[in-house]
């Protein structure tokens, strides 16, 4: 009977660690799309902290700003470091921070 029981209690541990590593290692869906970003920056929505799927039409490497990534129509996503992606990449940011400078928007963001 205890051999049964070991057998049982070993197998539902199994399935409770496989279920927790699909559960983990499934990414979230970002907040926005570059689009909806933008049209939620300019309706003057919060973003921070918020995340959003970025594609990259343009990269400045030595901007005012710092490394910039372009993207929508007035998305500059900037860092200090280069993030080693190139133009039509995609990735999901982590808002940080947002200015309006001009009509553009300078984003801090951290990736995801």
């Amino acid at each position: 009977m205890k051999k049964y029981l070991f057998i049982l209690m070993l197998g539902l541990i199994l399935i409770l660690a496989a279920c927790g590593d699909s559960a983990s290692s499934s990414s979230p869906e970002p907040d926005y799309t570059t689009e909806e970003f933008e049209k939620a920056l300019n309706e003057g929505e919060e973003v921070t902290g918020k995340t959003v799927a970025v594609k990259i039409s343009d990269i400045a490497p030595d901007s005012a700003f710092g490394f910039n990534l372009q993207a929508g129509e007035h998305l500059n996503f900037v860092s200090s470091e280069n993030p080693e992606l190139q133009a039509g990449d995609e990735f999901v940011a982590e808002v940080e921070e947002v200015e309006n400078v001009m009509g553009s928007f300078i984003i801090n963001y951290k990736m995801k």
